[in-house]
């Protein structure tokens, strides 16, 4: 809530994750005021058809995808598609119950098994990306002015959920072709929807093009990183902006320090609780996150690790087991380890 002058000026519900963007309709409904991002735009980036109209309008690629309300549509909708998809309930948290399916059967079962699929309880469907890299991007805007807050890659490929990926600021290996159409197209979807506030959108680029993901009109866990980065916080910057102050007037800047990376790494319950599975995929595991700072990108991510306590061995035997989509790898893999290793 923003109070002046013991008046209450509106509600902020850009702060809480998904939760308080669900209870925003309501709110205005109640007569609330909604301060940032209107109600109506945040509808319109949740609705999977209204967002399936934004997509069109920005002329954006999106990975094929589909709505289903039975297992029968399921089925159908997955052959047209194409193995593998990822499926998730229409409305989630923390990627709850999202899974990578590989064909009929695991569709079938996660059906029947994982989650209840009805016409109140419609499932999603969508294209998985092989070999494609993540990217976040996180939004400010006062109304008139939009600044890309921070462009985030990740380092494990897209499918794993944004909360368990480790991801560099700068982006590492990003050619400057792909960064300005990055910040393009997310200006472009700032503007369509108005954006006020905070608001973080995801991406997918697999060789040259870029996918749109998702949009969230509210801040998200990378905003805390990112204002450490910048030594400006994107909360503080925001929240002046929506109500009157301009980033302008606020002298913000998104200026990161030169010669410097960030490296965002999760931390995971796996070694205190060793029944848990390890395997990585759509829904989150992390239970915390740190960040490693250096002059290179290989410095960043060892100071991350070391933080996250994943100590790497430096002697010893090298155990190597990859699934058969993956051992295409192993040529280029194999012989670095070997020179650095050995």
């Amino acid at each position: 809530m923003d109070i002046i002058n013991g008046k209450l000026v509106g509600v902020i519900v850009q702060f809480g994750g998904q939760t308080p963007l669900k209870l925003a309709s309501s709110l205005e409904e109640a007569g609330v005021n909604i301060l940032g991002t209107d109600v109506d735009a945040i509808d319109r980036s949740e609705d999977r058809e209204r967002f399936q109209e934004l997509v069109e309008k920005l002329n954006l690629k999106q990975p094929m995808n589909s709505t289903v309300r039975n297992t029968e549509e399921a089925l159908v909708s997955a052959a047209k598609i194409g193995y593998p998809i990822v499926v998730r309930p229409s409305y989630v948290l923390g990627g709850r119950a999202m899974q990578l399916v590989h064909n009929d059967s695991e569709l079938k079962l996660y059906l029947t098994e994982a989650v209840e699929v009805s016409n109140k309880k419609p499932i999603l469907l969508d294209s998985y990306l092989t070999d494609a890299i993540e990217i976040d991007v996180d939004i400010i805007s006062d109304g008139l002015n939009i600044m890309i807050g921070g462009i985030l890659q990740h380092i494990e490929q897209a499918g794993i959920h944004s909360g368990d990926s480790a991801c560099s600021l700068p982006p590492y290996n990003l050619n400057s072709s792909i960064l300005e159409r990055l910040e393009t197209q997310s200006i472009n979807i700032a503007k369509e929807l108005e954006a006020f506030g905070l608001m973080n959108i995801q991406f997918a680029v697999k060789d040259e093009d870029i996918y749109i993901i998702e949009v969230n009109p509210r801040a998200s866990r990378t905003v805390p990183f990112i204002s450490k980065a910048i030594s400006s916080s994107l909360v503080m910057a925001a929240s002046k902006a929506m109500i009157g102050k301009s980033l302008l007037d606020q002298n913000f800047s998104n200026k990161l320090p030169n010669d410097f990376y960030f490296v965002k790494e999760a931390v995971f319950p796996f070694d205190k609780f060793p029944q848990v599975d390890p395997i990585l995929g759509p829904e989150m595991k992390s239970t915390g996150e740190v960040m490693g700072i250096g002059p290179s990108f290989g410095e960043a991510y060892a100071k991350a690790q070391k933080g996250a306590n994943k100590i790497l061995p430096r002697s010893g035997s090298i155990f190597i087991s990859v699934k058969d989509s993956d051992k295409k790898y192993l040529d280029e893999l194999v012989p670095q380890i070997i020179e650095k290793w050995f």
